[in-house]
């Protein structure tokens, strides 16, 4: 999930140097809400983990 964020982030950087705004803009959103669901997923994963008492590796 974190890929699909950092390509809609180079999609929205290379959409903004072009002067394509409305898609910079569009890719720039998608970019922020997939990595605030990784980093949501990610911190799940590690509460998780540590519930059922594994150390983190």
């Amino acid at each position: 999930m974190l890929s699909w964020a950092l390509t809609f982030l180079i999609v929205a950087l290379i959409a903004a140097a072009l002067g394509f705004s409305g898609i910079a803009g569009t890719a720039s959103s998608i970019a922020q809400i997939l990595f605030l669901i990784f980093i949501v997923l990610f911190v799940v994963a590690m509460i998780a983990r540590a519930v059922r008492g594994q150390p983190p590796t």
